[in-house]
C-alpha cells in the first residue's frame, strides 16, 4: 500500500492533470458533452498506454544506448524540477510544448486524445524517466504489478478530472487552478530534487 500511494502520488504530481484543464476546456469549448467525455477517456487510455510502456520498455532503450541509471534519474530529475518550475510560475503549456502552433493545429484536429493532451501535455519525458527508474529499482513482480495498478488509477483520475474540466473551470476559476498547481509544482520540484540528490550520492559511492 505505501508502494502504491508513493507512486500514485509522485505520479498524479509529475502529470498534473489539474494543469492541463485550462487547456483541455479551451480545446473542447465548441464540443458537445458527450464528445467531450470520449475525449477524456481516450486521452486517459492514451496516458496509461504510453506510461506502462515506458516503464517496461525503458530499461531495454538504456542498455540499448549504454546510458547509466544514475544518469537517467539526473536528467529526469532535471526535467521534474523544470516541470516543478513552470508549475510555480504558471507558464505550464509552454515548457510542456503545448505553444500557440500547437494548439492551433489541435484545434483542426478531430482527435486531440493522443496529441496533445496525452503526449506531451501529460505523459512527457518527466514522468516516463520517473518510471523508468522505478522499474530499476523494483525487482520483484508483485512491486510491478502494484506500479502498474497505481498507474491505471492515475490514469483514471484523470479521466475524472477531465470529465468534469468545465465544470472544474466554473467552480474553482482561473486563480483556484492556478493556487493548486503551485501547490502541486512545489511537490514536484522536491521529487525532481529527491531524484538528482540520491544519484550523486550514488555516483560518489561508487567510485
Amino acid at each position: 500500500m505505501e508502494l502504491f500511494i508513493y507512486v500514485f502520488a509522485a505520479l498524479f504530481s509529475v502529470l498534473n492533470p489539474l494543469g492541463a484543464v485550462p487547456v483541455f476546456v479551451g480545446l473542447t469549448q465548441d464540443d458537445s458533452k458527450q464528445e467531450r467525455s470520449r475525449i477524456s477517456l481516450w486521452a486517459a487510455i492514451n496516458v496509461a498506454i504510453i506510461l506502462i510502456i515506458s516503464y517496461f520498455i525503458g530499461k531495454y532503450m538504456l542498455q540499448f544506448f549504454g546510458i547509466s541509471i544514475n544518469a537517467l534519474r539526473i536528467a529526469g530529475g532535471l526535467l521534474i524540477v523544470n516541470s516543478g518550475f513552470s508549475l510555480l510560475s504558471g507558464n505550464v503549456s509552454k515548457r510542456r510544448g503545448v505553444n500557440k502552433k500547437v494548439t492551433n493545429d489541435a484545434m483542426q484536429r478531430n482527435d486531440i486524445a493522443l496529441t496533445p493532451l496525452a503526449m506531451p501535455m501529460l505523459a512527457g519525458p518527466g514522468s516516463m524517466s520517473l518510471l523508468i527508474a522505478m522499474y530499476q529499482e523494483q525487482p520483484e513482480l508483485l512491486q510491478k504489478i502494484t506500479t502498474c495498478a497505481a498507474i491505471l488509477c492515475v490514469s483514471v483520475t484523470i479521466f475524472l478530472i477531465l470529465r468534469s474540466a468545465h465544470y472544474l473551470s466554473r467552480i474553482l476559476g482561473a486563480s483556484g487552478l492556478v493556487a493548486i498547481s503551485r501547490i502541486i509544482g512545489f511537490i514536484v520540484i522536491a521529487i525532481g530534487i529527491q531524484y538528482i540528490s540520491s544519484s550523486i550520492v550514488n555516483i560518489f559511492q561508487s567510485i
